[in-house]
């Protein structure tokens, strides 16, 4: 039986008479990398923000570890680690002197814990020159080395790879992907990166005008959709729209065709009838994104 981390069960937000979400539930397990993805507005900071009790819930309930947020925040709360929007750190001072102020922050954090988180977020080498020497990697890394220090098993993170280069979003995807799961983390991360969250989540929560439509496996989401393409790599393209009109051309050795499954070998028979040699027939692997805009009729993201 899966262990369930965070629990959100119809949260509801009201400012004065506008009402921002609408019975939002989700919820997220021990081990789970989910992206909380949806257009401009749809709701994702609110939600975070109740959840960890920045602001006040309407109606509706959340638990996290089993501990209602309303009825007992400090319980709730304590294995939570989060960075919303960019972390804070003080820049004249070392990696090491920002990691030392957190820790005194708690109890029972000592000089191993510290120099534990040091090595999962890999700035060994690093730890003692100031932050301002940093990379914008590494201070996203030192930003989540400070949301571990206390061991929590919920990590909510708000755009963890804006702005960072190729690199250091490869360093965040490790890191984020070790912490699930080796340290069991749940980690939940509200990201415009969709490109991103494909190569790293494994389920994702799709949120428009406040309302959830959809929560999910990232393969089950990515494989619905309103087209069937399907993949046809040949010898060579140049006469296929001749042989099948509705195809659509790749490149000089692909083409791809809506069509249903039932359809596949009446298409390849008519292609060796043109003698088209065949390579390969594939369904289309449809990206996050793709599916993203099919489920919002393609608003844009935050």
């Amino acid at each position: 039986m899966e262990n369930t981390i965070l629990k959100c069960e119809n949260l509801c937000k009201r400012f004065s008479k506008k009402q921002i979400l609408k019975n939002v539930s989700f919820e997220i397990n021990e081990g789970d990398i989910l992206g909380f993805i949806g257009p401009n507005g749809a709701g994702k900071t609110t939600t975070i923000k109740l959840m960890l009790g920045l602001q006040s819930i309407t109606s509706g309930k959340v638990t996290i570890n089993g501990f209602d947020i309303q009825k007992n925040f400090t319980k709730a709360i304590e294995k939570v680690g989060a960075i919303v929007e960019n972390p804070d750190l003080y820049m004249y001072l070392s990696g090491y002197e920002n990691l030392k102020l957190i820790a005194n922050l708690y109890k029972g954090i000592d000089e191993n814990r510290i120099q534990e988180v040091v090595k999962l977020v890999k700035l060994e080498n690093r730890i003692k020159d100031k932050v301002s020497k940093y990379s914008l990697g590494m201070r996203q890394r030192l930003g989540i080395a400070q949301a571990i220090l206390h061991k929590p098993n919920l990590l909510i993170l708000d755009e963890p790879t804006n702005g960072l280069d190729p690199e250091g979003m490869k360093e965040m995807r490790e890191l984020l992907t070790d912490l699930a799961h080796k340290e069991k983390m749940a980690i939940l991360i509200s990201s415009h990166n969709l490109a991103e969250l494909d190569n790293l989540c494994n389920k994702v929560c799709i949120i428009k005008n406040g309302e959830i439509i959809e929560t999910s496996d990232i393969t089950k989401i990515k494989k619905k959709s309103n087209a069937n393409f399907i993949i046809f790599e040949v010898e060579d393209t140049k006469s296929i729209k001749t042989i099948i009109k509705r195809s659509t051309i790749i490149d000089e050795k692909q083409f791809k065709i809506d069509t249903k499954k039932e359809e596949i070998p009446e298409l390849v028979e008519k292609l060796v009838e043109n003698k088209i040699k065949i390579y390969s027939i594939k369904p289309e692997e449809k990206s996050l994104e793709q599916a993203f805009f099919e489920r919002t009729g393609g608003n844009i993201i935050e």
